[in-house]
């Protein structure tokens, strides 16, 4: 079994991870792009070009299953990506886990890229899974490119600056970047009120992950003999994992278990 992993940089690595965890003997390819991050700025078309080329570049190995491990991909790109791969390779989008988070009570907010706050799509979701309760939107202009450079001055600021935008008291947080779910427990400090309880994050990587073992029709198995094989491509090069990815506790899991060629 081979599942394959994309996005923009190291956004991959919480579903990569919650892929090991699941599945630790499914061999794991992942697919970035730094020559042409970032991709929130870029037009949808343009955008789109770059994830294709991503995506292609994984689709080469013959994976079971591709997840789109970047909200603004799956956004612009998801139905050029199911378009030009499926059938063959079942393509898994990543949605912010706005519902799960509205089902336990509000008020919630949605911590996501500036080009995401506000938008159409995001403003769906809302108004579909979260309209019972009180949501605030939090751009968090700098964070997810602090988190790719490993920039821990950065990230502090970044944090500091939207956690200033989340109101007193919300109960829960979305995490409506990939990148952010690396920083989770720092969002989570900077967010939680003395006496309140604890705040509850929402990420995507393990929904992403288990709706990829279901469209592959393969059951959990987490006790599994580890596999050895990790593919790291940047912009279609191999490479191993990047240094940033190792300040992170998901990097390390997977560099730990799988010898990046």
């Amino acid at each position: 079994m081979k599942i394959a992993l994309m996005d923009s940089g190291i956004g991959l690595l919480p579903a990569a991870a919650a892929v090991r965890r699941l599945r630790p003997d499914a061999d794991l390819v992942l697919s970035s792009d730094p020559d042409g991050m970032p991709w929130g700025p870029r037009t949808p078309q343009d955008l789109t070009a770059h994830a294709l080329a991503v995506a292609r570049a994984a689709a080469v190995h013959r994976p079971d299953a591709l997840i789109v491990a970047c909200n603004t991909a799956s956004v612009h790109a998801l139905p050029a990506l199911r378009a030009a791969l499926e059938p063959t390779l079942p393509v898994i989008g990543t949605v912010p886990a706005i519902k799960p988070a509205a089902a336990g009570g509000g008020p919630i907010a949605v911590w996501a890229t500036p080009a995401t706050t506000g938008s159409p799509y995001q403003r769906g979701l809302i108004r579909e899974f979260a309209g019972s309760v009180d949501v605030t939107e939090v751009p968090c202009p700098g964070l997810a490119d602090a988190v790719q450079n490993a920039d821990e001055a950065a990230i502090d600021r970044a944090v500091a600056a939207a956690a200033a935008l989340t109101p007193p008291g919300v109960r829960a947080v979305v995490l409506g970047c990939t990148h952010y779910e690396l920083v989770a427990e720092r969002i989570r400090a900077a967010v939680q009120q003395p006496g309140l309880p604890p705040v509850a994050l929402h990420g995507s990587a393990g929904a992403v992950a288990a709706q990829a073992l279901r469209r592959i029709g393969v059951a959990p198995a987490p006790s599994a003999e580890p596999a050895t094989s990790l593919t790291v491509l940047l912009s279609g090069r191999d490479a191993e994992l990047p240094e940033a990815a190792l300040t992170y506790a998901e990097g390390r899991l997977l560099a730990a278990v799988s010898p990046a060629h």
